[in-house]
């Protein structure tokens, strides 16, 4: 891959540095904000599918989980009117496809974004779905 003309080497520099930058932006925990999460079992109720299946939709991310006490434990607030939020699955998709790894873009997508003056997931959640793909989408790296 090359970034501006510049060697292999120096993208993936390029690459280091702006993750260890995002990442110093962070002053609290994000996912702290988080009241109301939902076990595997807890999910499946909501969703009217077996914990199986759950997890499934976990693997494909339309769904995210975060492992706490040895127990996946998903927001309850990504589960409206008994589906996943339409939404998740391609932001996902994409900040993978961005250079994050799953927990970066979990975290992102509750860390508070200046630009949508909100975090991702309230945007999401709200419907303003193309507004947050936009602006993950200037986060690849």
């Amino acid at each position: 891959m090359q970034l501006f003309g510049q060697s292999e080497d120096a993208c993936e520099l390029h690459l280091a540095l702006r993750a260890l930058v995002w990442q110093s932006l962070t002053v609290t925990e994000p996912l702290d904000q988080i009241t109301d999460w939902l076990t595997i079992p807890e999910a499946g109720e909501l969703l009217g599918i077996v914990p199986g299946k759950v997890r499934r939709l976990i693997e494909e991310h339309h769904l995210i989980a975060i492992k706490t006490d040895n127990v996946q434990r998903i927001p309850a607030e990504i589960i409206i009117n008994g589906e996943p939020l339409p939404s998740l699955r391609g932001t996902i998709v994409l900040l993978l496809d961005s250079g994050f790894t799953l927990g970066g873009a979990i975290k992102w997508l509750y860390t508070v974004e200046d630009s949508l003056a909100t975090t991702p997931m309230a945007a999401l959640i709200s419907g303003r779905k193309t507004e947050v793909r936009r602006v993950a989408q200037s986060l690849a790296f």
